[in-house]
């Protein structure tokens, strides 16, 4: 069972873990812009943030424990399921299909949209630990 703090933080953390695992995406394409046969990707955000948050999402393959000191985890990060190759993007003749425009534009949105999670989650923390204080 949650304590009331991690449902509090929950849906921010889970955002931001989505808009880190987007941005990683975004910066492979940009990376292999120029890779023969390379293929774009992305992460449906608000489906994986929407499955995240109800509980649906699979979340990857379970690690196996073996020893009681070992974390149980996923081998693939939350959104892996909503990863998926760009659809509409012009392929070169060299079979790469990043849009470097696109790119570009995708990945500072991405970048702002963390920032703007990250400013709100830090004035949540602000607000409780004013509260907790009494200041």
């Amino acid at each position: 069972m949650l304590s009331a703090l991690d449902r509090e933080f929950a849906p921010l953390q889970t955002a931001l873990n989505l808009r880190a695992q987007r941005q990683q995406l975004l910066s492979a394409n940009i990376a292999n812009a120029n890779t023969p046969g390379y293929k774009a990707v992305d992460l449906d955000f608000s489906a994986a943030y929407k499955a995240a948050l109800s509980g649906q999402q699979t979340g990857g393959l379970p690690l196996n424990t073996e020893q009681p000191r070992q974390f149980a985890g996923h081998i693939a990060p939350a959104g892996a399921d909503f990863v998926a190759y760009q659809a509409g993007n012009t392929v070169r003749l060299d079979g790469n299909s990043v849009d470097m425009n696109r790119e570009q534009a995708a990945f500072q949105k991405n970048s702002i949209q963390y920032e703007a999670d990250l400013t709100f989650l830090t004035g949540k923390i602000k607000t409780l630990t004013s509260a907790i204080t009494g200041n």
